[in-house]
């Protein structure tokens, strides 16, 4: 069948305009207003009438300190992997707040030690780098916190979009744990010299139990948690099966593997223990349901450690974190499910092909690829169809190498009631941001629309 899709659109676009709406995300960032406004009545109970320059610099640089020292304690909260959190709102936009929370925290930061410098100064009548050396070397804990700050700054000036780019995915990941340092650094000066929390014990109580909190969920979930998956299922490469060309399946034996609580349509960070890889943790979508002894992924080469998925040898001990992702039948609201994929989006597509609840003849899946040569996994997805009575679809490049476009009218031609549909979406950026747009257009409510980026 000749269908559908175009455009091309920057990743960075694309991601911005791909972001549905989800319920389970509103409270939380309720919560978080919250405790912004507990942290502004906290400053505010503590500030007197503020007369002069010197002040009004000063008590903004306390007011901008506390709000950085929150934030931050956010944006650790986000690196946690918090399976709630990351199932029930989706990996994709934690990370996405993750991004926008750090910027924030590093301009507070750096709002926090201009104000308070510049008030210093005034007041005592110096200069901007005497009073620096001044509150750096003769105020409490205030080495730690310059150190701290300093690695804060270069951690956020690489993960700037220009810098990150440029940069191995490796080298940006071990750099940016970093933050954890930063962190511990910079937390003790805020107890030891922050006018809200000297003499305060119920300030400070509160601020060691958030610190405390964040601290507990980062050890559990990103030691503990993974450490007990791993000796408990003890995965290794079975085997590496070439599927297209670029695309291979890696089959990943283990113990009891079901117990993992793994779904069709999520994903694991995998780190493969061999030659070359072994610092290396990306995150793969499983393309087949789990099974008792055995997990599957499967990987088109687009960058070095995917393409020395090829190479792997049977035996190769893994390390797998996981699982995450919210693109699950819990998301299916509808009976009738459309699903689009393109390129690597296949996998986790083709899981959820197999295993969504339901009436054969109520899903459609529509693949998209470059040529029917690229469309990995076809001859499963043929069987599944058949197996189960659902629509296979694909759409591929013209001779000429004209791409087919998916337009409002065209799903609408294909599915009647459209509308009615939940629709599961996972592809590169410009076809997932064409798709989407397409299917508002046609009458989809964004909530229906299930998406998931998993762009490093």
């Amino acid at each position: 069948m000749t269908t559908l899709l175009n455009s091309r659109a920057g990743r960075r676009q694309a991601m911005r305009r791909i972001q549905p709406r989800r319920s389970h995300a509103v409270p939380l960032i309720l919560l978080s207003l919250a405790g912004a406004a507990a942290v502004l009545s906290l400053w505010w109970q503590n500030t007197p009438n503020v007369e002069g320059t010197a002040q009004w610099l000063t008590h903004a640089g306390r007011l901008s300190g506390l709000l950085g020292g929150y934030v931050l304690a956010l944006v650790v909260l986000q690196m946690a992997r918090v399976p709630a959190l990351e199932r029930r709102v989706g990996s994709d936009r934690v990370a996405r707040w993750h991004a926008l929370s750090g910027r924030y925290a590093l301009c507070l930061i750096v709002a926090h030690v201009g104000l308070i410098i510049a008030g210093y100064a005034e007041q005592a009548g110096t200069g901007l780098v005497d009073q620096s050396v001044t509150v750096v070397m003769d105020y409490p804990d205030m080495i730690k916190a310059a150190v701290g700050t300093a690695m804060l700054v270069v951690i956020g000036l690489i993960s700037a979009g220009m810098v990150r780019r440029r940069m191995p995915y490796e080298v940006w990941y071990y750099l940016h744990l970093f933050t954890y340092l930063a962190v511990f650094l910079t937390f003790w000066h805020q107890l030891a010299t922050g006018a809200e929390f000297v003499g305060n014990k119920t300030a400070e109580t509160a601020w060691y139990a958030l610190y405390g909190t964040v601290t507990a969920l980062v050890v559990w979930y990103r030691l503990l948690v993974p450490l007990r998956l791993n000796l408990r299922h003890r995965m290794r490469v079975e085997a590496v099966v070439p599927e297209a060309p670029g695309v291979v399946s890696v089959l990943i034996k283990g113990r009891k593997l079901h117990r993992i609580g793994a779904q069709a349509g999520q994903f694991f960070r995998w780190r493969f223990l061999a030659p070359g890889m072994r610092w290396g943790s990306h995150p793969y979508s499983l393309s087949a349901p789990p099974r008792p002894e055995l997990l599957r992924i499967t990987v088109k080469a687009v960058g070095g450690h995917s393409t020395g998925l090829a190479s792997l040898e049977p035996g190769t001990r893994v390390w797998a974190e996981g699982p995450y992702g919210a693109m699950t039948a819990a998301r299916r609201s509808r009976g009738k499910v459309l699903m689009i994929a393109g390129g690597a989006g296949i996998t986790p597509i083709r899981a959820l092909f197999e295993t969504l609840p339901g009436k054969g003849s109520d899903l459609t899946l529509l693949y998209r690829a470059r040529s029917v040569g690229d469309l990995a996994l076809w001859n499963e997805l043929k069987q599944i169809a058949t197996e189960r009575g659902a629509r296979l679809l694909y759409a591929v490049n013209g001779p000429d190498g004209a791409r087919p476009e998916i337009t409002a009218e065209r799903l609408g031609h294909l599915l009647p009631d459209i509308e009615d549909h939940d629709v599961y979406l996972c592809g590169p950026p410009g076809l997932a941001e064409h798709a989407y747009g397409a299917l508002r257009e046609a009458g989809v409510p964004d909530r229906r629309i299930h998406h998931e980026s998993f762009e490093l």
